[in-house]
């Protein structure tokens, strides 16, 4: 009496193989085939840290791996708060500006265990903006400050001209101090000549800005934010324009 051939198929995670005896000895009989299984999300690689210059192109990469296969979602952290840019493994960034400088976090998520997350940096260059200037008065003998904020990435540098004529450090009663966006223009002793229109320069290697800040003595009416200052003036002067054309 022989025995007969069986065969048992069972799914399991690897593939195994099955066999039936006879009387020579073991014979195989088949493979089973593998179950299906599920892996976390992992992300395989995401683009490096990047530094452009303002109105490039930018395109980001995120290559995630899971089972089942992950959805990828960019954010990006702006300084407050994530807000959501992209659901593609590829983020393009047509024409970036300084606003869209800062953190990306990308997100590759398959709910069999918490999101696989990885952050990149994206630094934007752009040119010096003054963004603000303060224009002071003082009393001959006293302290006077002038004061000049630009905005830029690199950092600016600033520089101080009188008329023609730059200043230096530590020369003629003045001392200048650059700190980050700011730059302070101090005489530690005002005397008549000092007195006047000053230009602040702002500079890095995309470009420069300026503007006019006044120091002026008492009983001089002058607005405080230079901006202003020439905004006044030129209404002053249309006014002068209208009532020359009224007077004919």
């Amino acid at each position: 009496m022989t025995q007969a051939n069986t065969c048992d198929w069972n799914l399991r995670t690897t593939p195994v193989f099955t066999t039936a005896r006879r009387k020579t000895g073991w014979t195989c009989c088949g493979v089973v085939p593998p179950g299906r299984s599920t892996v976390p999300p992992q992300i395989l690689s995401i683009s490096a840290n990047i530094t452009v210059n303002e109105g490039s192109n930018v395109t980001l990469r995120c290559l995630a791996t899971g089972r089942p296969e992950p959805a990828v979602t960019w954010k990006h952290y702006s300084g407050k708060s994530l807000r959501f840019v992209n659901d593609d493994e590829y983020l393009e960034i047509t024409g970036i500006t300084r606003e869209q400088s800062g953190q990306y976090e990308c997100s590759a998520a398959n709910e069999v265990a918490a999101p696989a997350v990885q952050r990149l940096t994206v630094t934007v260059n752009y040119p010096p903006y003054i963004s603000d200037t303060r224009n002071t008065g003082a009393s001959v003998g006293q302290k006077g400050t002038l004061r000049c904020s630009a905005l830029a990435v690199p950092l600016a540098e600033f520089h101080w001209y009188k008329e023609d004529t730059r200043l230096s450090n530590g020369l003629d009663g003045v001392r200048i101090e650059n700190k980050d966006h700011m730059s302070i223009l101090t005489f530690f002793n005002v005397s008549e000549k000092d007195y006047g229109n000053y230009t602040c320069v702002a500079s890095n290697k995309l470009g420069n800005s300026n503007a006019s800040v006044i120091l002026y003595g008492p009983g001089a009416v002058q607005n405080r934010s230079s901006s202003a200052s020439t905004t006044l003036a030129a209404t002053c002067l249309w006014c002068s324009i209208l009532y020359s054309l009224t007077a004919f």
